[in-house]
């Protein structure tokens, strides 16, 4: 099925297959757009922490491996009104790439407790270092149980074909809605020629070796900082302990960030004081859970890699905010 984006082919699943008070199992931190579709469409959202590792990378001195799962966690969690999971793999805002044994151990509960699968891999040609890139639906008994989501968008091929806006203009009133329009679904239209010369134009193999220098530079920043960071093995995000910043005390922070966690001040701080835009990871935690992700803040390596070199730069003056 094509849908207009990931995001209204991940809705129209849950819209189909969810009735009031079905659970659903979402691994921590999650991809914010899931929390309200599938609240939306009567289910019950049940969250599984993921873990960060002490293991530290090879070769890194600050780097840790990819968080891990704790399948007790995982097996309890699931109750007779569970009616499915959800896999992001690469992770969105993690960089994880689930390994095939996390997701053979996955695949185990699901025939055993006949559960579904809503598995989002829209970042599957983002796996670095060689790493496997695992369908869900390829593994034993997942393919009639598995609903994969796919994205063009993410692979840039339609935004590279279709070109993106120039200039900074502001469209006359009411043409927003049009112009709105035009710039989220013009690249659509492109997304089949693209994907026809993909392969002739390496593409895929092109974009990976771009992505992995962009990530590289802001590894190396955190690595300069000292700063501990989740190793990226997938997509384009970082995850960055940042529970060592600290501000002054007399900082005005906004009041809309009362009563949040800490990464928020922390996030608010690393934008407006050194210059570099970062999410705030609690965001993407229940109130339970919401500790762990208060640690840190997602930072991306979407970007042209001149602009990354300049924040790399920028991001060296909080040496001077660490505890």
């Amino acid at each position: 099925m094509i849908s207009s984006g990931a995001n209204q082919g991940l809705h129209a699943a849950w819209a189909a297959f969810l009735c009031p008070g079905d659970e659903v199992i979402m691994f921590e931190p999650f991809f914010d757009l899931y929390l309200p579709a599938i609240a939306f469409n009567g289910g019950k959202p049940v969250y599984v922490p993921l873990h960060p590792s002490a293991k530290a990378v090879p070769g890194r001195n600050v780097g840790k491996q990819s968080w891990t799962i704790d399948f007790d966690e995982l097996r309890r969690a699931i109750t007779p009104r569970t009616k499915m999971i959800v896999l992001n793999s690469p992770h969105n805002p993690l960089g994880k790439v689930f390994s095939r044994a996390e997701l053979e151990g996955i695949a185990q509960l699901v025939r055993e407790n006949n559960l579904m699968v809503i598995s989002d891999e829209v970042y599957e040609s983002l796996v670095f270092d060689g790493l496997e890139h695992v369908r869900f639906a390829t593994l034993p008994g997942m393919w009639e149980r598995t609903i994969t989501v796919g994205a063009v968008r993410r692979d840039r091929l339609a935004r590279r074909l279709a070109g993106r806006p120039a200039g900074a203009h502001r469209p006359r009133p009411g043409r927003e809605h049009a112009h709105r329009l035009l710039r989220e679904h013009a690249h659509a239209g492109a997304a089949a020629v693209a994907l026809e010369q993909a392969r002739e134009r390496r593409f895929f193999e092109n974009q990976l070796e771009e992505y992995a220098q962009r990530r590289a530079v802001l590894v190396d920043a955190f690595e300069k900082l000292g700063m501990e960071y989740a190793w990226p093995e997938g997509s384009y995000f970082i995850l960055l302990n940042i529970s060592r910043v600290r501000w002054p005390e007399d900082y005005k922070f906004p009041d809309s960030l009362s009563g949040r966690a800490d990464d928020f001040k922390a996030a608010w701080f690393i934008a407006n004081h050194i210059g570099v835009s970062c999410i705030p990871v609690s965001e993407f935690y229940c109130d339970e859970h919401l500790h762990i992700g208060a640690n840190y803040a997602r930072f991306s390596f979407c970007k042209d890699i001149d602009t990354l070199r300049t924040a790399a730069e920028r991001l060296q003056k909080l040496r001077w905010h660490l505890a």
